[in-house]
């Protein structure tokens, strides 16, 4: 196994930059809504320190649902998924070491910004931490 070429099999990365954003945006307001429900077991104390909340519980999410099914929730609604250089699902330590690239990534506003160019102009669509771990996100293949 190996990742889709985009030369001859353009279909696994069509639309992924769109769709991408998308999902970013479905994941933000899941991990948004889990925070808030996690603020009243904090005695609302969670409410000073909402933002780093949020990283943490996005972390956590992002984690857990790469690992269980190399996409997040907003990526599986999107139909796309993110594939090791192999063409593999990621495991834990994938997921684990992605999220941290792509945490890193909104630390830093150098980065991320590197990070959207790379997902807007590369064959791929891959964003900074996938040309560095060598993933990539693309339409979910069809069930057999």
């Amino acid at each position: 196994m190996h990742l889709a070429d985009p030369i001859t099999q353009p279909q696994f990365y069509r639309d992924v930059a769109g769709k991408r954003l998308l999902a970013w945006v479905v994941d933000m307001v899941v991990i948004v809504i889990l925070a808030l429900i996690i603020v009243p077991f904090t005695a609302f104390i969670g409410l000073f320190f909402f933002f780093g909340l949020v990283a943490v519980v996005s972390f956590v999410y992002r984690v857990i649902t790469l690992t269980t099914g190399s996409a997040t929730w907003g990526m599986r609604l999107m139909a796309i998924e993110i594939r090791d250089a192999t063409g593999a699902r990621l495991n834990l330590g994938q997921a684990f070491v992605h999220t941290f690239g792509y945490t890193l990534s909104w630390a830093m506003a150098p980065l991320q910004l590197i990070s959207v160019v790379l997902m807007a102009t590369s064959n791929r669509g891959q964003g900074l931490s996938d040309v560095m771990l060598g993933t990539a996100a693309m339409n979910r293949r069809a069930r057999a």
